[in-house]
């Protein structure tokens, strides 16, 4: 009961308060720096400074310890945490619910993705939302993965749909598996290696071959298995892989995805020894994203697991896809 009203005095406390001060302390807790954090709540670091100075006045304690290396909560700061997470959630959560029953999200989301991702997942779910939601806004950054990532951390990116590199997450991201393709090659009709049904990576040594450009996933994964491939084009998206297959350049080496269908006259063939590709979401552990991000987000999840195709075709989800609930 003491501590109820506790949680109570100090919300009442607060609310006077703006709520977008506390917003900026967890977001600088977060990032652990006054740049990125301006960055992620779209204002300058002048202002989010200036704005955490009021806030450190209005609540009488220091909350944070500034360095040449960043901020870092002090103890009062770190016991303010959850009761600021709370402040911001409810107003969140008021906000939503006004929303909600006005029928109508605004705001923009800030979402990374590599080639296929963008065209198989991420513009439907645009689409979806626009239809409905004409006051959101977005930006789309293709990319490599690894990019993506580092572009995620940083504060740039809300989150990205990228396939799933084979290190390890940096610390302070997370990922989230969405769906799984296996590995293989397309070819034209006319290509020697077309009426096979299945090739191994030895069958390619000797072909001009079509593939991803350096720093994607796929471009590792090829290098991996063939030390000195013939690569003839590094491509900028999965279409443009098709585009030169399809134009007689050489095998492309792709993931069975269902992307750019009218690009006719292809084959493709499962490479019998590679390991099959994930697409994943990537986000910032921790994060607090915006109602709008939060939205495009679990759509994005959903979208997912509708392409993941019945059982007996060459896609599908991973099996803890389906449980692990995107927050």
């Amino acid at each position: 009961m003491a501590t109820q009203l506790i949680g109570e005095r100090f919300f009442l406390y607060l609310w006077p308060m703006r709520v977008e001060r506390a917003r900026y302390f967890l977001a600088a807790v977060e990032t652990g720096s006054l740049r990125s954090a301006a960055d992620r709540c779209g204002v300058s670091q002048p202002t989010i400074g200036q704005q955490l100075t009021l806030l450190e006045e209005e609540l009488d304690v220091v909350l944070l310890t500034r360095s040449r290396h960043g901020v870092r909560p002090t103890a009062a700061g770190q016991a303010l945490l959850e009761p600021l997470h709370r402040l911001v959630q409810a107003e969140d959560g008021v906000r939503e619910a006004a929303m909600e029953s006005s029928g109508s999200y605004r705001g923009r989301v800030q979402i990374g993705g590599v080639s296929v991702t963008a065209e198989m997942i991420i513009a439907p779910v645009v689409g979806r939302l626009r239809k409905h939601h004409p006051g959101l806004r977005f930006t789309v950054r293709e990319g490599a993965s690894t990019e993506l990532e580092a572009a995620v951390l940083a504060g740039e990116l809300d989150f990205g749909v990228i396939t799933m590199p084979a290190s390890p997450a940096s610390e302070g991201l997370q990922r989230v598996p969405l769906l799984t393709a296996p590995l293989g090659v397309y070819l034209r009709a006319d290509h020697p290696l077309a009426g096979r049904d299945h090739v191994n990576w030895r069958d390619l040594a000797t072909w001009p071959i079509v593939t991803m450009r350096s720093g994607t996933v796929m471009w590792e994964i090829l290098h991996q298995h063939l030390q000195s491939p013939d690569v003839v084009v590094q491509a900028m998206s999965a279409r443009t892989v098709k585009v030169m297959v399809g134009q007689g350049v050489g095998p492309g080496i792709l993931a069975r995805l269902d992307t750019s269908a009218d690009i006719t006259g292809l084959t493709w063939i499962p490479l019998r020894d590679a390991h099959p590709i994930h697409l994943c979401l990537t986000q910032r552990q921790g994060s607090q994203p915006s109602r709008p991000a939060r939205i495009v987000r679990r759509l994005i999840r959903d979208t997912a697991q509708e392409l993941a195709p019945r059982p007996g075709s060459t896609a599908q989800a991973p099996r803890d896809s389906a449980t692990r609930r995107i927050q």
